[in-house]
């Protein structure tokens, strides 16, 4: 991973899903980040588990959408996000194990896609599908359970929670799923472009980007706000860990026990950056 400036501070990890485990399949999940100056890019992807080649669709989005994005000022990254997306595709056409080298077999590689670009105390999620991205603008109050209000924007993307005086607490990037719970959205898909969905934030603390083996534990039920108990510890912890090799193992310990794994056998990626 490149190596991020003092100011920025990046956990990640992923886990292989019960359900790979005992299959003996690798984890289909990827991610990837960048960091400039103040300026970070980062991306996780869950890779199907019905698709044949889940695991390199994610691996070929994250990649290419954080070498775009990078380099990208934050004014035209909307723009970019839907041109480093659509390269991605035309390097699944012309990928070795696309047979035909057509549009309509990169289905085999299908994907999700949760990201954020973060530069001067702006930045903003983008995704297609499930999983979820989150931004802690004030852990305090974000303890302290004050009184919640909640807002959503036209397209049901964003989940805006506020305290009683008002001050945003945290911007939370939805999961989109299709008509059950079970189905989602990817980006191999012929109407992507129609599921790419965009959240801006402003001043956060903290980011939080995760596949769809970890929302049912950080968000509730509804997926409209985040469950006590989950984000706000390791928040803290990771804020407070100076020593990246610890910090990164309690991660894993948190994400892989016995329970975890009941409660959800999918592949979990997770990733926190400290801003």
């Amino acid at each position: 991973m490149k190596k991020t400036p003092r100011n920025i501070r990046v956990i990640a990890t992923k886990i292989t899903g019960g359900l790979h485990l005992a299959k003996q399949k690798p984890c289909q999940d990827f991610y990837q980040y960048a960091c400039s100056g103040n300026k970070l890019v980062a991306v996780v992807s869950d890779g199907a588990g019905s698709a044949k080649y889940g695991k390199i669709g994610a691996k070929i989005v994250c990649e290419t959408l954080v070498n775009v994005l990078i380099n990208t000022p934050l004014k035209n990254v909307e723009e970019a996000v839907a041109k480093a997306i659509q390269m991605a595709r035309g390097k699944l056409v012309i990928h070795r194990l696309n047979r035909s080298k057509s549009e309509a077999e990169i289905l085999n590689f299908s994907a999700t896609v949760v990201g954020v670009a973060y530069h001067n105390n702006r930045g903003v999620f983008f995704h297609i599908g499930d999983g979820a991205g989150i931004a802690v603008h004030d852990s305090v109050s974000l303890a302290n359970g004050a009184d919640n209000l909640v807002r959503q924007n036209d397209r049901g993307a964003a989940v805006f929670i506020r305290n009683k005086t008002n001050t945003e607490r945290y911007t939370l990037s939805r999961p989109a799923n299709g008509n059950f719970s079970c189905e989602t959205y990817f980006y191999t898909m012929a109407n992507w472009k129609e599921c790419l969905r965009f959240t801006r934030i402003d001043k956060a603390e903290a980011l939080f980007l995760m596949t769809d083996g970890v929302t049912n534990f950080a968000l509730s039920d509804d997926m409209c706000r985040l469950k006590q108990g989950f984000i706000e510890p390791i928040n803290s912890y990771l804020r407070k860990e100076p020593n990246k090799a610890r910090a990164l193992q309690a991660l894993k310990n948190t994400l892989d026990t016995e329970r975890a794994r009941k409660l959800n056998s999918d592949d979990k990626t997770f990733l926190w950056a400290g801003l």
